[in-house]
C-alpha cells in the first residue's frame, strides 16, 4: 500500500481529491431526498432549513398510505400497474432493439443507410412533438385502457437502437463467420453470441428505459381513461400537484418523492458496472 502511494504522482493525487469531492457534492441530492422523506412536519418548515433530519419518523409514509387508502383506487393498484408496465416495456424494448440493431449492424439489405438515417433523425424529436400521433395510433388500434397502451409508445426506442448498433458493430465479423461454419443459424448467433457480448449496452438501455417508464405520466394521462389502469407516477404527480399550496401535505409529498426515487437508484446501482463497460468499449474499434 505504501509503495503504491509512493508511485502516485502529485497530479494523480490532485485528481483523486478533486473527483472525490465532486462525487460527494453530486451525492448531496440523494442524501437530501433520503433525509427529507423522514423529517417530521415541524422540521420540514424550519428556517434556516436543515439538511439532515434530526428526529426521523415514518409518519410521512403512514400519512401517504392512509391518504391512498381513502382514494377510489388503492395505492397497491398503482404500484402493480407500474411494475407490470415497467417489466413489459423493458422486455419488449430490449428484444426489439437488440434484434433491430443486430440486423442493421451485421446484415446487408436495401435502404439500410436510409433506415439508420431515419433512426438518427428521430433522436432530434422532442417527446411532445409526437404526442398527438401517438394518441391517434393508440386510439385507432383500440389500446386505450390496456397495458399494451403503456408499452407501445416506448417500444420503438431510437436511443436504444442507436446505442446497440454502435456496440454490436464492434463485434468481430470473424466470430460470426466462425459460428456460421459451426452450423449456427442467424437466430442461434443472435442468442448465443450477440446477446452475451452486448450485455453492457443492454444494461445501459435497461437503466434509461426503466427511468423513462417509471416516471412517465403521459401514457396514463392521454391513453388511460380508467383510473385502475394508471400508474404510480401518475398518482404521485397528481398528489404533488394537489399539495403544492397545501402546507399540511408536504410530508406526504416528501414520502412520495422518495418512493419514486428508490427504484431508479436500485436499478442504477445494479447495472452501474455494465454502464461503465459500455463507455469503455464505445471507444474501441
Amino acid at each position: 500500500m505504501i509503495r503504491r502511494l509512493r508511485r502516485t504522482s502529485p497530479f494523480q493525487i490532485i485528481l483523486i481529491v478533486v473527483f472525490t469531492a465532486l462525487a460527494a457534492f453530486m451525492s448531496l441530492p440523494i442524501v437530501f431526498i433520503l433525509n427529507h422523506a423522514f423529517k417530521p412536519q415541524n422540521e420540514l418548515f424550519l428556517f434556516p432549513p436543515r439538511f439532515f433530519v434530526q428526529h426521523p419518523t415514518f409518519a410521512n409514509f403512514e400519512a401517504l398510505f392512509l391518504h391512498a387508502a381513502n382514494a377510489t383506487v388503492p395505492f397497491t393498484r398503482y404500484l402493480f400497474n407500474s411494475l407490470v408496465v415497467a417489466a413489459m416495456t423493458l422486455t419488449s424494448v430490449i428484444v426489439v432493439s437488440t434484434m433491430a440493431a443486430y440486423v442493421i449492424a451485421k446484415r446487408s439489405f436495401h435502404f439500410k443507410h436510409l433506415i439508420m438515417a431515419m433512426i438518427t433523425l428521430s433522436l432530434m424529436f422532442a417527446p411532445e412533438t409526437v404526442s398527438i400521433p401517438r394518441y391517434l395510433i393508440i386510439s385507432g388500434i383500440g389500446l386505450n385502457n390496456t397495458y399494451f397502451g403503456h408499452v407501445l409508445p416506448a417500444l420503438a426506442s431510437p436511443v436504444a437502437v442507436f446505442m446497440l448498433v454502435g456496440f454490436i458493430a464492434q463485434i468481430p465479423n470473424d466470430l460470426i463467420e466462425a459460428a456460421k461454419i459451426d452450423g449456427s443459424s442467424h437466430f442461434g448467433i443472435f442468442i448465443r453470441l450477440v446477446l452475451p457480448l452486448s450485455v453492457p449496452a443492454i444494461a445501459t438501455i435497461a437503466i434509461f428505459t426503466f427511468q423513462g417508464v417509471w416516471g412517465d405520466v403521459e401514457t396514463s394521462t392521454l391513453f388511460m381513461q380508467k383510473e385502475t389502469m394508471r400508474t404510480l407516477a401518475f398518482y404521485v404527480n397528481s398528489l404533488l400537484s394537489g399539495l403544492q399550496n397545501n402546507v399540511a401535505g408536504q410530508n406526504m409529498a416528501a414520502a412520495a418523492g422518495l418512493l419514486m426515487f428508490i427504484p431508479n437508484l436500485i436499478i442504477f446501482l445494479l447495472f452501474q458496472r455494465k454502464v461503465l463497460e459500455t463507455m469503455v468499449h464505445s471507444g474501441i474499434k
